[in-house]
């Protein structure tokens, strides 16, 4: 499984109905089920970002499809980190020169 931090941020349509951001939470959680992506959670924050969202997917093709699925509705834009565990960082170090 391959792991994401996704940044997001409410596009002005976004914030103008952010009454309704936490209806759209649990609807994107259902989204990226059909991707088989897993929402392991999901934050809304202070500060440069609004949203925060912590994923697990079988592969980037599940992310990148979720990510423009997503994108498409016109809500939130987000940009997306591929999250290393410290049992995968230590096979990345391992294979050092």
């Amino acid at each position: 499984m391959v792991m994401y931090v996704v940044l997001g941020n409410f596009t002005d349509q976004g914030i103008r109905t952010a009454k309704e951001s936490p209806k759209r939470a649990e609807a994107f959680k259902k989204m990226a089920e059909t991707f088989g992506v897993t929402v392991k959670e999901l934050f809304w924050t202070q500060g440069r970002y609004d949203v925060v969202a912590i994923l697990e997917a079988p592969d980037e093709f599940s992310i990148m499809t979720l990510s423009l699925s997503l994108g498409a509705l016109g809500n939130v834009r987000t940009e997306s980190l591929r999250a290393f565990s410290a049992a995968d960082m230590a096979k990345v170090v391992d294979k050092m020169l």
